[in-house]
Formats: structure tokens, C-alpha cells, sequence
């Protein structure tokens, strides 16, 4: 029983652990991106690309602001397959990104190929960035965004959850706001 205990205290700590000034200026991103009437596009890879499926589809049905993300096998495959894997989000963004769009990319390492190509990528376009990743506080994807969330941990459970809750925290936001 002590290692739920454990966990979970580890697991509330890293929650905790985010600037609240830095979720807040996400919730303004994804707020200005609707005014805008641009989509927020939500990309990860692996148990992030899960998160990004349900965070997208809670920003558009619960948060009434249009969000995508590109999680059809055959969109990844084809684009791999005829740009290489670490460039298939750069040419999704290509093929669906407009430039009034919010882009949030995630990775745990923040350092994922098709994740820090199609932060690059973004930059260049002048769109808007989000970044969520864990690992080392240096990693390539943390210096990208116009908002970097990270998590101190190399934990890809804690990661993945941690960065899970405080998008949801941004839906949630973004819902109260629009009852006000």
C-alpha cells in the first residue's frame, strides 16, 4: 500500500509543480486562437498521440474551439513513408495548418525528430506553439514555444499524466471563462 501512497503524493507534486502564469498564458493562446477563428492542432507521438486525440476532441466539443490532430494510420504512413518519419508532422502541418492555427506539440523527452522538425517548422510559419515535455530541462523541444510546459522527471507515466491534467486544466479554463 505504501507505493500507491508513494506514487500518487509523486504524482500530486508534479501536478503542482507548473508556473501557473504559464498555463494561464496557454488558455490566452488558445482563447485568441478561437477569436481568431483559427484550430488549435494538437500533435504527440505514442501515449502522447492518445492524450492529443482527447484533449483535441474536449477543445472542440466541451471548449467549442476547433481542434485537430493527426492520429489516422494512413496520414502517418503515407507522410513517412514519402517524407521520412521525423518529417511527417512538418508535412501534416503543411498540408492542414493555417496561419491564425495554435500548434501543441508534445514529447516526454522533448526530444522526438517529427516533434522538435515540426516546432521548427511552426517558428518559421509564425504560428503559434505550445510545447509540453519532460526529461532534461534542455531539451531542443522546451526552447521552441511561445509556451513551454515541462515536468522535471524522466518518468514516461508521470510525464504523460502530468502533461494530460494540465491540458485538461486549459480546456477547463477555457470552458469557465466562456460561461462568465
Amino acid at each position: 500500500m505504501q507505493f500507491y501512497s508513494n506514487y500518487l503524493k509523486q504524482l500530486s507534486d508534479y501536478i503542482q509543480s507548473i508556473n501557473h502564469d504559464d498555463l494561464n498564458s496557454a488558455t490566452l493562446l488558445v482563447e485568441n486562437t478561437k477569436k481568431n477563428k483559427g484550430k488549435v492542432i494538437v500533435v504527440g507521438n505514442g501515449g502522447s498521440a492518445a492524450m492529443a486525440s482527447h484533449v483535441s476532441v474536449d477543445f472542440t466539443k466541451a471548449a467549442k474551439t476547433r481542434s485537430i490532430n493527426f492520429n489516422e494510420a494512413d496520414l502517418i504512413t503515407c507522410f513517412a513513408n514519402d517524407y521520412g518519419y521525423e518529417n511527417w508532422v512538418v508535412e501534416a502541418l503543411r498540408a492542414y495548418a493555417d496561419p491564425e492555427d495554435l500548434i501543441i506539440l508534445i514529447s516526454s523527452s522533448g526530444q522526438s525528430d517529427n516533434i522538435v522538425n515540426a516546432a521548427k517548422l511552426t517558428q518559421s510559419m509564425g504560428m503559434k506553439l505550445i510545447t509540453l515535455s519532460g526529461f532534461s530541462e534542455s531539451n531542443p523541444l522546451r526552447r521552441l514555444g511561445d509556451v513551454n510546459l515541462w515536468i522535471d522527471s524522466e518518468n514516461y507515466n508521470f510525464i504523460e499524466m502530468t502533461h494530460h491534467i494540465w491540458l485538461l486544466a486549459i480546456v477547463d479554463h477555457v470552458i469557465s471563462r466562456q460561461e462568465d
